[in-house]
C-alpha cells in the first residue's frame, strides 16, 4: 500500500492557501467588523465569496499588512 501523506510543499501550499472567515481577520487586526468589511468593500483587503460566504486568503492578509507597513514606512 502507498501513503498518501502531503508532501512539504503541498503542506505549504495549503498553508499559504488558507481561507480566512472575517472574525478571524479582525482578531488578527485587532478591527471591529465594519472596520473589515470597509477594507473589503474599497478592495484594500482581496477577498472571495463562496456562495453568501466571504473568505479571505491568508496570503491577501499578509499582503495588505506589508502594503501597509510600505506606505508607513515611506510617509
Amino acid at each position: 500500500m502507498t501513503s498518501h501523506q502531503p508532501t512539504a510543499l503541498q503542506q505549504a501550499l495549503s498553508a499559504s492557501q488558507e481561507l480566512l472567515i472575517v472574525p478571524q481577520v479582525m482578531a488578527r487586526l485587532r478591527l471591529g467588523r465594519s472596520a473589515v468589511y470597509d477594507l473589503l468593500r474599497t478592495q484594500q483587503l482581496a477577498s472571495i465569496t463562496l456562495g453568501r460566504a466571504r473568505r479571505i486568503p491568508t496570503h491577501a492578509l499578509t499582503d495588505f499588512i506589508r502594503t501597509r507597513l510600505d506606505q508607513e514606512a515611506a510617509a
